[in-house]
């Protein structure tokens, strides 16, 4: 099985309680947590980057799809949350709405509602995932 990523994601902890530093192909980034949990807020928190991932990766998409139409949408907004349950098992259920700069006509946004769908970051969270963790 290959690798989707050509570098892996490297992440290293110091003293301080939940910032971390986060490395990717090309720079870092950080994240922490909220100050209401003791955290400082100085970067985005785990849950948020996953969201944003998702993000990311459904408004690209949208766009490629769109811009091969030849359709006139010029911008596309999305919108995240997600919230769990544990009644027996854990179930996390995510909330993505995404909206237009400009009306759509109904055919159009079921098509852009299936493509969404179809993103590969929304196929990695539908389907099975499988973490081999090792020290």
């Amino acid at each position: 099985m290959e690798n989707l990523l050509e570098n892996n994601i490297t992440g290293k902890i110091g003293t301080q309680k939940y910032l971390c530093t986060i490395s990717w192909r090309n720079g870092t980034f950080v994240m922490d947590e909220p100050e209401s949990i003791e955290g400082q807020d100085l970067g985005p928190d785990p849950y948020s980057t996953l969201l944003a991932s998702l993000a990311g990766c459904t408004l690209s998409t949208l766009r490629m799809y769109i811009d091969r139409k030849g359709w006139d949408i010029p911008e596309i907004h999305i919108s995240l949350n997600l919230a769990q349950e544990n009644n027996p098992e854990l179930t996390t259920t995510i909330t993505r709405e995404i909206t237009f700069s400009n009306e759509i006509e109904e055919d159009i946004k079921n098509r852009l509602l299936i493509i969404a769908e179809k993103c590969p970051v929304s196929k990695i969270l539908k389907n099975q995932v499988l973490i081999n963790t090792t020290i």
